[in-house]
């Protein structure tokens, strides 16, 4: 069992990799599908050993082999939290108890290819105060086949369901819509000073990727922790009350605990309010 998990979690470290190299080259226009992997500080190629997930920066002492320039802390980061991720990914869908290929496999490779676009926008978000288009465009093209392909699948498999078999499009794509249309609202009312363009289509994706109730249970938690943060920065005199902050993040960590915890997340209120 703990074997299974230090697989998934060794793999999340190298997708994790992949995805600072992503990152970097997005920023730079640069093709993230070729071309050997440099320094960023004196563009020296990286040898294999330099490459080594997590190992590689601790026994460079965080520091450039070739130029003794300080490594950033963002690339082991987004590795361990990528492999903390699949992990929690690979619990949530109970693969533990689960042999054999099937569709159950195919539903944690989508969680984990979206899951990788979602670090990709929470940390170019952070860093660049910027929703990458691409990026937000191929996850809302990848959960809507997704959602297609789930709903032909039942097509085939429940001929009886009538308008029913619509749900796995119709739910998804209205929450899409609610979503996106609240954050409109926000961006068009502030004239982008509250909001940016970038957080209504990322707003979208995650109705579509969600769809309803998670998606208010996303929403408000990305409001809960956006406000918390952004009180204890202000605190803490690192921002002020006119600054800019990327709201971008907190909702990619809205839609993360939407996803593992939603259903928990809601039984709880739901139990709570009836108490």
């Amino acid at each position: 069992m703990n074997l299974c998990y230090l697989i998934i979690f060794l793999f999340g470290l190298v997708i994790g990799s992949f995805l600072n190299c992503v990152i970097f080259r997005l920023e730079k226009g640069e093709s993230f599908l070729k071309g050997r992997s440099y320094c960023p500080n004196c563009r020296h190629q990286l040898s294999w050993q330099d490459l080594v997930p997590v190992f590689s920066l601790l026994f460079l002492r965080k520091k450039c082999r070739y130029c003794q320039k300080p490594i950033s802390w963002q690339y082991p980061l987004v590795e361990i939290i990528t492999g903390i991720i699949f992990v929690l990914i690979f619990w949530k869908l109970g693969l533990m108890n689960y042999l054999g290929f099937g569709i159950r496999n195919l539903e944690f490779i989508y969680y984990l290819i979206i899951s990788s676009l979602l670090i990709v926008i929470f940390v170019y978000d952070l860093k660049y105060y910027i929703i990458p288009d691409g990026v937000v465009f191929s996850a809302i093209g990848i959960v809507f086949l997704y959602n297609l392909g789930f709903m032909i699948w039942n097509l085939f498999g429940h001929w009886s369901l009538g308008f029913g078999i619509l749900n796995p499009l119709i739910n998804p794509l209205l929450s899409a819509i609610f979503a996106s249309l609240f954050f409109l609202v926000i961006f068009l009312v502030s004239r982008g000073k509250w909001m940016g363009f970038g957080d209504v289509k990322l707003a979208f994706f995650m109705g579509l990727f969600l769809g309803f109730p998670k998606i208010l249970t996303a929403l408000f938690l990305a409001f809960f922790i956006g406000a918390i943060i952004g009180v204890c920065l202000i605190i803490f005199g690192k921002k002020k009350f006119s600054s800019e902050v990327p709201f971008g993040p907190f909702l990619v960590m809205g839609t993360f605990l939407a996803l593992l915890f939603g259903e928990k997340l809601i039984n709880w209120y739901l139990g709570f309010i009836t108490i």
